[in-house]
């Protein structure tokens, strides 16, 4: 079992935290689906009369780790952290069951129902902060979408919208001319700023499967072993897929160590679940959070998004600020930070922090 509380040691934030690590409060496993049998593992934070905050973290199949909680003044906020179907904690995780089970009833439309179900099993009956990052940010969206009256705000960071482009930008870049001209810059993407990451990337995926990386990982991850040498294939191709999103997290890689990235069993989770949700277009119809913000757009609405993101480049809040504009809507604060992708990036965890300070408490 990974010890997730190896996240702290990727932080930048130091000593810098305003408030201290906490152990939870309690901790727990919720079953959410039979056939397979989802059980989701949770814990709480903080003050357990507080405002309630739901954090979902990224990925999807990034999970979650203890030091999430720091963003959250303990003393005013009763905070949840999940781990979401298939990773982490929660039971069956694809490293370990693999994605014929864990896979299985695991869509965009079953992490939402899964908040809720959580919500009615922790006594959460009104509306509640939504903190998400990343994916969680997606999440976080959709969630607000479906059910708004249980949302008090929505804070997020790194905004992904999920749409094509935006994984083209970071999966596939020059990898259809890496072979001839590894260098080149023969289309956009974040390789652009992390060539010899993105070598190790690519070089898992033959010349001629190049056209299209998204799909020929995919094909690696949907193939079944028959021996321990295609055994191994999954697992580097995992690994691969993983710490190329780890190292390019953070706006300067930690060289020496790609954290809870380069553990297998974390890796074996979070790629084939990625994967499995990008080759399903995030289970969303297209651009559907930027038609329906019309739906969230009397919530307050903060965002801090890294100016050198990689992961999620900053014009996918830009996309999303201006679907509110033409709404007649304007988020309450909008904060770029001279940082990267991370959460545990300085800037941008004080941002975060000094934000759900600032929030005006839930009637």
């Amino acid at each position: 079992m990974i010890d997730f509380s190896a996240l702290q040691h990727a932080s930048t934030v130091g000593d810098a935290w305003k408030y201290p690590q906490r152990l939870a409060n309690r901790s727990g496993y919720l079953q959410v689906d039979r056939t397979p049998d989802h059980r989701l593992y949770w814990e709480e934070y903080g003050n357990p009369a507080g405002e309630p905050v739901m954090f979902l973290h990224g990925g999807p199949g990034g999970a979650c780790s203890p030091v999430m909680s720091r963003f959250f003044d303990p003393q005013r906020y009763r905070v949840i952290l999940f781990d979401q179907r298939g990773c982490g904690r929660s039971e069956p995780t694809v490293a370990q069951a693999g994605p014929d089970v864990a896979l299985v009833r695991n869509t965009t439309d079953h992490l939402v129902d899964d908040i809720n179900a959580l919500r009615d099993a922790l006594g959460i009956a009104g509306p509640m902060h939504v903190f998400g990052g990343s994916w969680g940010s997606t999440l976080a969206l959709v969630y607000a979408i479906r059910h708004r009256h249980n949302v008090a705000s929505l804070v997020l960071r790194g905004i992904f919208i999920g749409a094509r482009q935006d994984l083209e930008y970071m999966y596939q870049g020059n990898a259809a001319t890496f072979a001839e001209a590894p260098f080149a810059l023969t289309a956009p993407g974040s390789y652009v700023a992390y060539p010899d990451e993105w070598r190790a990337f690519v070089e898992v995926i033959p010349p001629h499967a190049r056209t299209d990386m998204m799909h020929a990982y995919k094909a690696v991850f949907d193939a079944v072993p028959t021996s321990d040498e295609d055994r191994a294939h999954q697992l580097r191709a995992a690994l691969a897929w993983s710490v190329w999103e780890g190292r390019i997290s953070n706006m300067i890689p930690q060289d020496d160590d790609p954290g809870k990235y380069g553990y297998a069993e974390f890796a074996l989770s979070f790629a084939q679940i990625e994967a499995h949700f990008f080759a399903n277009h995030l289970f969303l119809e297209p651009d559907y959070i930027l038609g329906n913000v019309s739906r969230i757009a009397h919530l307050p609405i903060h965002i801090v998004h890294g100016r050198f993101d990689q992961v999620c480049p900053l014009t996918q809040s830009s996309r999303l600020i201006e679907a509110f504009a033409d709404v007649g809507a304007t988020p309450v604060t909008y904060v770029r930070t001279n940082a990267g992708h991370s959460a545990m990036e300085l800037q941008t965890a004080l941002a975060l922090t000094a934000i759900m300070d600032g929030l005006a408490p839930i009637a």
